[in-house]
């Protein structure tokens, strides 16, 4: 069965959902100043990266719509931990709706903004694959923060999603056969 680049990026960016979902079960066992402390990770603290992960998405997600500005500043966005993941869940639901809604040909276009003045272009599905191995790495790097303050590993790998939702999906199957394979309701007298 072949996957078009439409629906391999969807189900990617379910895929970062649900593993940002993983990540943040992990983190919110962290006090607040353990997740805005500095653990010498590219964007310092798990709640810088994870502020960082939003300005990512963002950002691309306007690249992507046409807008050419600058990328992540470096200004923190949320500094409150639950409207941080809030924020993050809603732009990324975002992000794979629109993508439902484009056509299949947008995926072979070009998307233009700009690094430090200059204007730079790549096509949409190298966009899109940055957005969401960038995703990846920041979870990664706070992931090796919160193992270092004693958390357990959160496991987020792929794998592990595609298998909770196969089972999701066979689940969903088997209450549509039990629900087919019941008698109709009599109506009311």
């Amino acid at each position: 069965m072949s996957v078009s680049f439409k629906g391999y990026f969807i189900q990617q960016a379910d895929y970062q959902h649900w593993a940002n979902e993983v990540l943040f079960a992990a983190l919110d066992r962290l006090d607040d100043g353990a997740r805005q402390a500095d653990q010498g990770l590219a964007y310092g603290s798990p709640h810088h990266t994870v502020d960082h992960m939003l300005a990512a998405v963002r950002a691309w997600f306007n690249r992507l719509q046409g807008a050419e500005g600058e990328a992540d500043s470096g200004a923190p966005l949320c500094p409150e931990w639950q409207a941080l993941k809030n924020e993050l869940r809603h732009e990324l639901r975002g992000l794979q709706r629109w993508l439902e809604g484009m056509p299949e040909g947008y995926f072979d276009e070009r998307v233009f903004y700009a690094i430090g003045g200059e204007r730079q272009s790549l096509w949409v599905r190298d966009a899109l694959t940055q957005l969401m191995t960038h995703l990846s790495f920041c979870r990664g790097q706070a992931t090796a923060a919160a193992t270092r303050l004693g958390l357990a590993a959160p496991e987020a790998d792929y794998v592990r999603y595609k298998r909770e939702m196969e089972q999701h999906i066979a689940h969903l199957r088997e209450a549509e056969e039990e629900r087919r394979a019941r008698p109709a309701a009599e109506p009311p007298q």
